[in-house]
């Protein structure tokens, strides 16, 4: 028997996970490594605009109050 040692492809939600363990800085160099054969693109690229697009909200939502309790 064969083992099939083509990378599996990771789906949008594997994706979102891993960038955003990526943005706070905490990732396994094993999933590291799995990420970099396994991750498509194109989901890299959405999930990274959406992540920061999330993360300036955030931002903007805490200086939008900390102004007003002021």
């Amino acid at each position: 028997m064969q083992e099939n040692n083509t990378p599996r492809k990771k789906s949008f939600l594997a994706t979102l996970g891993a960038v955003f363990w990526s943005f706070i800085g905490l990732r396994r160099r094993s999933d590291y490594e799995s990420d970099v054969t396994g991750l498509k693109p194109i989901y890299v690229v959405l999930a990274a605009l959406i992540g920061a697009i999330l993360f300036i909200g955030v931002l903007l939502a805490l200086v939008s109050f900390a102004v007003k309790m002021h």
